[in-house]
């Protein structure tokens, strides 16, 4: 009885994990430490992300609380963190519109965690609407520490800035992405699935600086490629439904 009482707990304390991480990122920003430990605070913090969501499912403690809970620490760690790393290390060079695009990352961000609130129920039976907030919040912490790796400092500005835009468009959008596999390895989807998350592993633990960035690149171009093919076979299908006449004869005015 009493373990059924507190299992609800302990996602929380994966979640206060994550919301530590995402705090220590941002003091770490603004005492213009190194860019890669405010980079690696914000992946650990999406490591916690996981393991809470992971614990509630199975425990069985999911509840309307720590999804809001959650959610507010998502605005903190995915949001706010990755905004306040790349102005301070990089867009405070581009003058007095340096905090813009930071603004516009966390607007996207805490727009996108509010609409999961709604649709949590919808969102957890299929693929993820929009792109999920602390994949892109990792893919602009792994691009620091990938450009650190290479070059020793974060290049690319322009690069940078329409990685910026381009993660807040998607987060907002309708564009499905590709959820974590489930637990039910009948489903030849969730196998293939998880054997990728494997090679991916393995490819993270050998080398994680210069594996990261590229690996959410190519999931950042998968939502978009399969919303391209999507698009193309609706095109095609409304044409096969709704085919021209073109033998119809045209009315003549006079």
């Amino acid at each position: 009885m009493a373990m059924t009482k507190y299992r609800g707990v302990i996602p929380g304390i994966f979640t206060m994990g994550n919301l530590f991480c995402g705090f220590a990122s941002i003091i770490t920003s603004v005492k213009g430490e190194k860019p890669t430990e405010a980079a690696w605070l914000v992946i650990f913090a999406a490591f916690f992300d996981f393991l809470d969501g992971l614990v509630a499912r199975l425990s069985g403690s999911s509840s309307r609380f720590g999804v809001e809970l959650d959610s507010l620490a998502d605005v903190v760690s995915f949001g706010l963190a990755p905004a306040v790393l790349l102005y301070t290390f990089k867009m405070i060079e581009f003058g007095n519109w340096g905090w813009l695009p930071g603004f516009v990352f966390i607007s996207a961000a805490a727009f996108r965690l509010a609409r999961f609130n709604l649709t949590a129920k919808l969102e957890s039976k299929g693929n993820f609407i929009g792109m999920p907030v602390p994949a892109a919040a990792v893919a602009l912490a792994s691009f620091v520490i990938f450009c650190e790796a290479i070059w020793g400092e974060i290049r690319l500005d322009r690069f940078l800035l329409i990685m910026v835009v381009l993660f807040s468009a998607l987060m907002v959008s309708t564009i499905e992405y590709e959820a974590m596999p489930g637990f039910d390895f009948s489903n030849p989807r969730n196998r293939i699935k998880t054997l990728i998350l494997v090679i991916i592993g393995i490819g993270l633990v050998i080398r994680t600086r210069f594996v990261l960035f590229p690996l959410l690149a190519i999931y950042t171009l998968s939502g978009l490629i399969k919303f391209a093919v999507s698009l193309a076979i609706n095109n095609a299908r409304k044409d096969l439904v709704q085919p021209r006449n073109i033998f119809k004869k045209k009315k003549i005015t006079e």
